[in-house]
């Protein structure tokens, strides 16, 4: 390790943050896209605009699942050019697809493509640093990670304003272009021969089949789905709330921008909790009141309230969603690996590729059951929220015993 040339960390911390934020430009960016692409491609049903996001994320979870055992035995730069490539040549097909199913098979693939920079800057940043110092390095990248959610969908809207919404596909490639070929000009290879692993699918069935027989990480995988669920479920359907039943849609980015800007303030306020009150009882707090929260939202849209109420309600709920995130998967992916140190490369990229997949499963045709109003999504979510508390009663550490 100490052989390898480190760039400066201001340096790598941008670079890292940038191939990080592949995922989150490429879903938060297209949000303002899909009515466009509805009525380009899908006239008769404009819902399945919404499969453009959760596609995206489909192929995202089967990627995580091969990118770090791919990258531990090839090397973290090969593996990261080549998702890279894979993501551009799909944008490349999504920006000329004439037929909703091209350009939703091509968001499978660009989510394939970008498992790559999503799962290897993790891995690069294992590699060169350590301890609390590691921990510093990933907090500064989600400090900079955190501002694309908030920025993207505006700059989403001003492409297709400017340009059109096949433009959107031009800005995705422009940004993988300038990160890949910023990755191989700066960055050395980082993982040395020595720590080359070989690619094993026995190695990866045994790693699932250990998970899934510890009760601890086998419940917070489920949690860890039902709550990405719920996420993929306000993504998939929050652009035509706005637009449909609020009349919003000119003013969507912005909205949307501030929500995930106030909502980025979640990892910081359970850094300052976990110390005190402890990981499981955050999530119960935070699930607890995330059920409150959607039966409110369900009482004010039956009873057809005021619009200053309705609208008021619904973007206080998005925004509790989003906060739910930040309070909730971190925590759930410690609890998950606390007992898997021993395969932990290996349990990482389990734990993300089952719980993205999953989540897809549960979001994808409740998105499609929009009706004008936000009730199914609203009811997907209380369902989800309550059996995600239910479960985390069920976890019991190595601490309690």
């Amino acid at each position: 390790m100490s052989q390898i040339k480190r760039l400066h960390r201001t340096e790598f911390i941008a670079m890292m943050a940038m191939m990080s934020a592949t995922v989150a430009f490429s879903i938060d960016a297209m949000l303002p896209a899909l009515p466009e692409i509805g009525a380009a491609l899908s006239p008769d049903n404009l819902n399945n605009a919404q499969l453009i996001v959760t596609s995206f994320v489909f192929g995202l979870g089967v990627g995580t699942l091969f990118t770090g055992p791919l990258s531990d035995a090839f090397g973290r730069k090969p593996v990261m050019v080549v998702g890279s490539i894979i993501y551009i040549l799909a944008c490349l097909v999504a920006w000329i697809s004439t037929t909703i199913e091209v350009m939703v098979a091509a968001r499978v693939v660009q989510g394939l493509g970008a498992a790559a920079p999503r799962v290897v800057a993790l891995a690069i940043v294992r590699d060169l640093y350590g301890g609390r110092n590691m921990a510093q390095i990933i907090s500064f990248i989600m400090v900079v990670f955190s501002i694309v959610p908030a920025l993207a969908p505006a700059m989403g809207y001003y492409i297709v304003v400017g340009f059109g919404w096949r433009a959107i596909f031009a800005s995705f490639m422009l940004f993988s272009l300038v990160s890949m070929i910023w990755l191989v000009i700066r960055q050395p290879e980082t993982l040395t021969p020595d720590n080359k692993r070989p690619l094993s699918a026995a190695a990866l069935a045994g790693a699932i089949g250990e998970m899934f027989a510890h009760p601890t990480t086998r419940l917070s995988i489920f949690i860890q789905t039902l709550t990405f669920g719920m996420l993929f479920i306000i993504l998939s359907s929050v652009q035509q709330v706005f637009d449909i039943t609020f009349g919003q849609g000119d003013l969507f980015h912005l909205w949307i921008g501030g929500i995930a800007a106030v909502s980025a303030s979640a990892s910081v306020l359970n850094a300052k909790l976990v110390m005190r009150i402890g990981m499981r009882a955050i999530i119960k707090a935070t699930y607890a009141a995330q059920i409150c929260l959607t039966i409110l939202l369900i009482v004010v849209t039956a009873v057809d309230g005021p619009y200053w109420l309705a609208f008021g309600t619904y973007v206080f709920w998005v925004a509790g969603n989003f906060f739910q995130a930040g309070l909730t998967i971190g925590n759930l992916n410690a609890l998950a690996m606390e007992e898997m140190a021993h395969i932990a490369g290996m349990a990482a990229s389990v734990i993300a590729a089952i719980s993205t997949i999953g989540a897809v499963m549960i979001a994808a045709p409740i998105g499609l059951l929009f009706d004008g109003t936000p009730i199914p999504m609203a009811i997907g979510t209380l369902c989800a929220a309550s059996l995600a508390l239910w479960l985390t009663t069920k976890i019991v550490r190595p601490s309690d015993a």
